[in-house]
C-alpha cells in the first residue's frame, strides 16, 4: 500500500485545472468519484489535517492506495463526467441510490382505437403521451387502476375494434367498473373522451374537469335529462376521488421539490417532497449510515445529480435546505437534464421557508422512527471505539472530574457508564486528604485515582470490575497523571482527556501521547461524552456542595456553648436542619436536650431578639 508521504509526492504534481479525480483502494477498486474545480487544491485536502476530517472522510482516505485524474476543459463538463463515473463505478464511499429502483411513466396511445394505458421504464420519441415519473412501478399502476375505475376504462387485453360484440363482457362491466367497449356499450368517440379525461386527471387536471362535469351535469338536470346526469355526477365524483389519490409527479405540472437533510446521532436522512401546482403529492426519502452534520452540503450535492439523472424528469424550482457549493454549476447540470430552465435555490423567508421545514422535519421523523435507543447507543459506542483506533467496542466507561471552592473542600466524583447508560449503583466519592489547603487538581486525581485502583487489587467487591476506558475531566496534564497511575498498578485500560473549549463545552479528547481528536463532527460521540462530562461534573459539584452544607451546620451548633457532637447529632436527627432548630420551642427541645442545654440552644438562636 502507497504510503502517505508517496501520496503527497503525487498530489503536488496535480495540475490547477478543473477535473474528476478517482480514488482507489490497495486492490484497484475504485472506491470514491469527485470532481473539482482545482484538481491540485481538492485533491491536497484529503491528506492534510485528517484529524478534523468527519467520519465518513476519515475513513474512505484509510482506504485510499491510489488516485487518478480527468483533466476536463471546464467545471460543467467535470460534474457530468463525476456523474457518469459514479454509474460505471458505483464507488462504496458515494451516495448510491439504486439504479433497479427506477421511476417509471404510464403510456398512451391517444391516437390508438380504444387506447389502454401501460407501465414503460422511460419515455421514447414516438406520439404516445407519457405521464410520470413515478417513485415506483406499484404507485404507477395504482394511479391506472384509480383512474380506471373512476372513469369506467378497460384493462383487458383484447384487441378493439376488432373483437367489439364477439365475446361475452367481463366481470369488470357486470359489477360497473367498466364501460364495456368490447360490448359496443360505448362508442369510440365517447371511449376516446373518457381516455382524454383520465390523461386530464393523471397530469393533476382532475379538479378543472370536475368543474366541467359539474357544469354538464346541471345543464343535463335543467333539460331534465336526468339519467345522463346522475351519470355526470357519479363520474365528476370518481375524478374527484381519483384526483385527490393522485400522486404522480408529472414533467410539466411539478412545480416545486424541496430537498431537506438532517442529521441524527447515528445516521443522516435526505428527504424530497414533491408539490404539484403548490399542493404537497408525494414524498421520498433515502437513510445514509456514518455521517455527520458537516457531511450535508457534499451529501445535497452528490444525491441531486444522481437522483435526477436518474429520474430523467426536473422541475422548474429545486430548494434545497443548505448552500451546495458550486450551486449555479449544479443548476446548469440539471437544466441539462430538465432540457428547460430551473432554478436551484436555497429559501430564506416566507411560505418556501416554512415548507423547508417541514421537509427538515420529515427527515428527522424518518431518522426517528430508524433509531431505536438501543441502537444509538450501541452505534455510538462503536463510532467512539472507530475513533479511538480502540481494538473492541467499549462497554463500559469510568469518568472522574475534581471539584473545590477557593481551595478548599475538595472532593473526587466517579461515575460509570455502561452500554452507554449511566449505572448510578456504582458511582463512588472520594474526600480528597492530600490537598488540605489550596488547589492542586493534578495531586487530587492521582489520589483519587490510585485509591481506586488499590481497591480494585486488594480484591474490593466495589471496585472489581474496571471500564474498558477510563475518562478524565480534564487536559492533557490530568490525563498523563492518570495514565502514569494506571501504569503503576498494570492498568492497561486506554484513558483520555475530555477537553473543553473557552466556553466550558465539550471540544474533544486527548490522548495521553498528546494526540487530540475532535468529536464535534460526530454527533453520537460528542452526546456521548457530553453526557458523562457534564454527569461526572455535576456529581463532584453535588457531593462538594454536601459537604460545605454539613461543615456550615456543624460549625454553627459547634458555637453554642454546652453542645458536642453527641447532641449536636441528636439535634440533627430529630429536626433535619439548622432552620427547624431554630424555630423551634424551648420545650421541644428538651425533649432531647436537658434543660440548660435546650435553654442555651433556644437563646442563642435568639439574640438580639425583644422579649
Amino acid at each position: 500500500m502507497a504510503t502517505r508521504e508517496e501520496l503527497h509526492r503525487k498530489v503536488l504534481t496535480l495540475p490547477k485545472e478543473p477535473g474528476v479525480y478517482i480514488m482507489k483502494n490497495c486492490h484497484g477498486q475504485v472506491i470514491y468519484v469527485g470532481k473539482a474545480k482545482v484538481l491540485k487544491n481538492r485533491v491536497s485536502q484529503y491528506f492534510q489535517n485528517e484529524a478534523k476530517h468527519t467520519p465518513k472522510t476519515r475513513k474512505m482516505v484509510e482506504n485510499i492506495d491510489n488516485f487518478d485524474i480527468i483533466v476536463c476543459g471546464s467545471e460543467f463538463e467535470a460534474l457530468v463526467l463525476e456523474n457518469q463515473m459514479i454509474k460505471k463505478y458505483k464507488p462504496k464511499y458515494n451516495i448510491l441510490l439504486k439504479d433497479d429502483k427506477g421511476y417509471p411513466f404510464i403510456r398512451v396511445n391517444t391516437d390508438q382505437p380504444y387506447p389502454v394505458f401501460t407501465v414503460v421504464s422511460s419515455p421514447k420519441k414516438d406520439a404516445a403521451r407519457y405521464i410520470g415519473p413515478y417513485a415506483g412501478r406499484g404507485a404507477a399502476f395504482q394511479a391506472i387502476d384509480t383512474v380506471s375505475r373512476a372513469l369506467g376504462l378497460r384493462d383487458c387485453q383484447r384487441v378493439l375494434p376488432r373483437d367489439i360484440g364477439k365475446v361475452r363482457p367481463c366481470l369488470n362491466a357486470q359489477m360497473g367498473r367498466c364501460c364495456a367497449p368490447c360490448a359496443g356499450s360505448v362508442t369510440q368517440e365517447e371511449y376516446a373522451q373518457r381516455v382524454l379525461q383520465a390523461v386530464d386527471v393523471l397530469e393533476g387536471n382532475s379538479e378543472q374537469l370536475a368543474s366541467q362535469l359539474e357544469q354538464q351535469m346541471y345543464q343535463a338536470a335543467e333539460e331534465e335529462h336526468f339519467e345522463q346526469a346522475a351519470q355526470l355526477r357519479d363520474r365528476m365524483r370518481a375524478i374527484q376521488r381519483a384526483g385527490q389519490h393522485q400522486m404522480v409527479v408529472a414533467s410539466g405540472f411539478s412545480d416545486m421539490d424541496i430537498i431537506a437533510f438532517a442529521q441524527g446521532e447515528t445516521k443522516g436522512c435526505i428527504v424530497v417532497l414533491h408539490y404539484i401546482a403548490g399542493n404537497f403529492h408525494d414524498k421520498e426519502y433515502v437513510m445514509l449510515d456514518g455521517t455527520c452534520a458537516e457531511d450535508g452540503r457534499e451529501l445535497l450535492e452528490s444525491y441531486i445529480k444522481q437522483y435526477y439523472s436518474m429520474r430523467g424528469v426536473v422541475p422548474g424550482l429545486v430548494l434545497v435546505s443548505e448552500e451546495i457549493e458550486d450551486m449555479a454549476t449544479v443548476e446548469s447540470f440539471l437544466r441539462s437534464v430538465a432540457g428547460k430552465k430551473v432554478t436551484l435555490t436555497v429559501p430564506q423567508r416566507g411560505r418556501r421557508r416554512e415548507l423547508m421545514q417541514m421537509a427538515k422535519k420529515n427527515a428527522s421523523e424518518e431518522i426517528t422512527r430508524s433509531e431505536t435507543s438501543t441502537q444509538r447507543r450501541q452505534k455510538s459506542l462503536e463510532l467512539f471505539g472507530k475513533m479511538m483506533g480502540l481494538e473492541q467496542v467499549p462497554v463500559s466507561f469510568e469518568a472522574y472530574d475534581i471539584s473545590n471552592l477557593a481551595g478548599t473542600h475538595t472532593v473526587g466524583s466517579m461515575i460509570v457508564f455502561e452500554n452507554g447508560q449511566p449505572k448510578r449503583s456504582r458511582y463512588r466519592k472520594f474526600r480528597i486528604e492530600s490537598v488540605a489547603e489550596g488547589q492542586d487538581d493534578y495531586q487530587a486525581m492521582e489520589e483519587m485515582l490510585t485509591r481506586r485502583l488499590q481497591r480494585w487489587k486488594d480484591g474490593d467487591e466495589k471496585f472489581s470490575e474496571l471500564p474498558s476506558v477510563f475518562m478524565i475531566d480534564g487536559g492533557l496534564g490530568h490525563v498523563r497523571i492518570a495514565k502514569a497511575v494506571l501504569d503503576r498498578f498494570g492498568c492497561d485500560r486506554p484513558v483520555f482527556g475530555m477537553v473543553k473549549d473557552d466556553h466550558h463545552r465539550t471540544r474533544g479528547l486527548v490522548a495521553p501521547d498528546g494526540r487530540e481528536f475532535s468529536i464535534a463532527t460526530t454527533p453520537a460521540v460528542f452526546a456521548l461524552v457530553g453526557r458523562m462530562q457534564e454527569e461526572v461534573h455535576r456529581f463532584a459539584i453535588t457531593y462538594q456542595r454536601s459537604l460545605r452544607q454539613s461543615d456550615a451546620v456543624r460549625s454553627e451548633l459547634d458555637r453554642i456553648p454546652g453542645i458536642g457532637e453527641k447532641r449536636r447529632t441528636a439535634l440533627l436527627r430529630k429536626f433535619k436542619s439548622v432552620k427547624r432548630i431554630r424555630q423551634a420551642q424551648l420545650e421541644e427541645l428538651e425533649t432531647i436536650l436537658p434543660h440548660g442545654a435546650a435553654v442555651s440552644v433556644y437563646e442563642y438562636f435568639r439574640k438580639g431578639e425583644k422579649p
